[in-house]
């Protein structure tokens, strides 16, 4: 994840991008995440708290959206040359959803929350679409599991890693 992350603060800070706003964009890509967020909140000296605010706003901004359109966005999409894409995340998403769907909701909490690589909130609200879960139902669990995944990846960065490289 390093290998992303710095390349882009380094781009966005040679910019005279705000930290605060490096921060917010790097938690709004998929992959990266709130996790690619702390990392960077952490390399750019953001206090803990500033950073795990702004990190879960980026990381759930687009998740509402995801939600709601993806199946919409796939449809159109398997019209253009952007088809095989489709159909890798849509094979992704079937793949995961056998880790979702066994726990229902707390498996998306889960999947959500656990901070590993192939987990989060984008790809969790991928699987939740596929499934045909109700926005109603799938959100607040996607938000508390961004939430603890904040956490974890917060008390990592900033306690444990923050002492051995702060």
């Amino acid at each position: 994840m390093d290998s992303i992350v710095y390349p882009i603060i380094n781009f966005l800070s040679e910019n005279n991008i705000p930290r605060e706003l490096i921060v917010f964009i790097i938690s709004l890509f998929p992959i990266l995440e709130l996790r690619g967020g702390i990392l960077a909140a952490m390399v750019l000296k953001l206090d803990w708290p500033v950073a795990f605010m702004i990190c879960v706003v980026g990381n759930l901004l687009p998740i509402p959206f995801i939600l709601l359109f993806i199946k919409r966005i796939f449809l159109w999409l398997k019209n253009t040359r952007f088809v095989k894409l489709v159909h890798k995340l849509e094979e992704k998403a079937q793949k995961k959803s056998a880790q979702v769907s066994k726990f229902k909701m707390l498996g998306l909490f889960l999947f959500v929350a656990i901070p590993l690589p192939g987990t989060g909130a984008w790809t969790g609200a991928l699987i939740a679409a596929m499934m045909d879960m109700r926005i109603k139902q799938a959100l607040p669990f996607i938000i508390l599991g961004v939430l603890t995944a904040g956490l974890i990846m917060t008390l990592l960065s900033y306690g444990v890693l923050g002492n051995l490289f702060g």
